[in-house]
């Protein structure tokens, strides 16, 4: 029966997905839905996109070793990401009428920072996507019973996500977010009551994560300040310039349900998180010998608390929603980590080279560039240790020293140039990457280290004598473009002059 249940839920995805991708005439309905999504279609991508696995099985499975000490990022820097990025920069990127966050970079910069920050956000996506498809593989495994190995799983999962992305791209991401979304939410409320009883009531529950420190969220020493820094900064910094935060935002009807939904959807996000929190602390509550998963030697084997208490100890009803609510999580964000890196390099590093393909000849580009990135990530994801959380964690720490900076810059300080960039990523990235190598156990993060190094490189190579000259925009210019663009739209005489990457930008 639980068999059955998951297999006729993975084929009324599909088919939602499908259907949904009758509304793809275009580039712009493949990426960011037409710029037309209402209000709680807008919150339910943000939320559902985000709930992702490592929310309902490491940060869950993460917490019940090391308590909200050990998850400073997720849902706390995840959350802020979402915040930030709404307060700062929803309304700037949808009065820019852009297609993808690389072509911010593009209009303020130029295309050399545009195709650098474009490889680093697509190559951050690798650790993200490849949790998305470990997670799915995982819940399939555990499902067949062991009688299909973890990699076949893997590999069967990604295909699904694959199959209904690879037609829809944003709208079928966005209708089946909504159907995934109610499933989440009304799935693991009921399990988290069901496994709240057994363990003797949430007030129990409570008390003795108390009792064992697992509340006390700030360390005692300057080492765990810093790491927690490290860990905060990753999430809410790092994430900011990514496609998938940038898409959802972007494909709200209009610029105040842009800001809106993605507040909303982050404040419910950070609410909801605790949920998957509490009923895998509340299991070793209730049954202490899961204890036992947190001594094997793959740090991976943790994240199974959850799914081997449904299995083994839970009714069948409890075992269908939360599957349900599981696989909901798992596809939601599988869907819009495989899209996102997509989209931005079709678009941020493949077209530059190719500037007179037209609209059905990217679209034939973006579905290729899906399936070449899938492959990419399922080979990571067959041959990573990491636990999803680190492996998310480490993928955003490419964005926090290598684009962060730059965004920031780009959009609030007027005189940040061409040089200033490029000084900012090649100084942020290389001093993360050199310090991750030579002192990895340092009292400062690697991470933070780039982050310093990239703010550094990004003043000093703007008010240094100029030696590359600037080939962006202001961002008053590139506004000013992207609002003509929006005019021009609505009274019909198309995508206009910035972010259509089939017209060139005047310097």
């Amino acid at each position: 029966m639980l068999i059955t249940s998951v297999v006729v839920y993975l084929l009324v995805t599909i088919g939602i997905g499908l259907l949904a991708a009758r509304r793809v005439h275009s580039a712009k309905d493949y990426l960011v839905a037409g710029r037309s999504l209402p209000l709680y279609m807008n919150v339910a991508t943000v939320f559902a996109t985000w709930f992702g696995a490592e929310t309902v099985l490491s940060v869950s499975a993460t917490f019940a070793k090391d308590g909200l000490g050990g998850i400073p990022g997720d849902p706390f820097g995840a959350a802020a990401c979402l915040v930030i990025a709404a307060l700062l920069f929803a309304r700037l990127f949808y009065r820019m009428n852009l297609l993808t966050i690389g072509d911010f970079y593009k209009l303020r910069y130029g295309k050399g920072v545009e195709v650098l920050t474009s490889v680093a956000i697509t190559l951050s996506y690798l650790g993200w996507t490849s949790a998305q498809m470990t997670a799915l593989g995982l819940v399939i495994h555990v499902l067949s019973g062991g009688a299909l190995a973890l990699n076949d799983a893997i590999l069967l999962g990604a295909g699904v996500v694959m199959v209904y992305t690879l037609f829809g791209g944003m709208w079928s991401v966005a209708f089946t977010d909504l159907f995934q979304a109610v499933v989440i939410l009304v799935g693991l409320t009921l399990v988290a009551v069901l496994v709240g009883d057994m363990a003797g009531g949430p007030a129990k529950v409570i008390a003795q994560a108390s009792a064992e420190g697992k509340l006390q969220f700030f360390p005692s020493d300057s080492a765990g300040w810093w790491a927690m820094a490290g860990a905060f900064f990753a999430f809410a910094f790092g994430s900011i310039p990514q496609q998938d935060v940038f898409q959802r935002m972007t494909s709200a009807k209009d610029e105040k349900t842009a800001v809106r939904g993605t507040i909303i959807g982050g404040l419910l996000y950070f609410c909801f998180a605790f949920v998957p929190i509490f009923i895998g602390y509340a299991a070793l509550v209730a049954f202490p010998e899961l204890v036992q998963l947190f001594a094997d030697e793959d740090p991976r084997v943790i994240q199974r608390i959850l799914p081997d208490l449904v299995l083994g100890k839970m009714p069948l009803w409890a075992q269908v929603m939360f599957f349900g609510a599981l696989l909901s999580a798992i596809l939601s964000t599988a869907s819009g980590a495989l899209l996102a890196p997509t989209a931005i390099f079709t678009e941020n590093v493949l077209r530059p080279f190719v500037p007179r393909m037209g609209d059905r000849q990217f679209l034939l580009t973006l579905r290729l560039v899906l399936v070449s990135f899938a492959a990419g990530a399922l080979l990571f994801a067959l041959n990573s240790k990491s636990t999803m959380y680190e492996m998310v964690q480490n993928a955003y720490n490419v964005t926090l020293a290598g684009a962060f900076v730059p965004l920031v810059a780009g959009a609030y300080w007027k005189r940040a140039n061409t040089q200033g960039a490029l000084l900012s990523i090649v100084l942020g990235i290389g001093t993360w990457l050199l310090a991750g190598q030579v002192a990895p156990d340092a009292l400062v993060p690697a991470n933070l280290l780039g982050l310093m190094a990239s703010i550094i490189g990004m003043v000093l190579g703007t008010l240094a004598p100029t030696l590359i000259r600037h080939r962006g925009e202001s961002i008053e210019a590139a506004v000013r473009q992207g609002q003509a663009a929006l005019h021009a739209a609505a009274h019909g005489r198309g995508h206009a002059a910035t972010a259509h990457p089939d017209k060139p930008h005047r310097h």
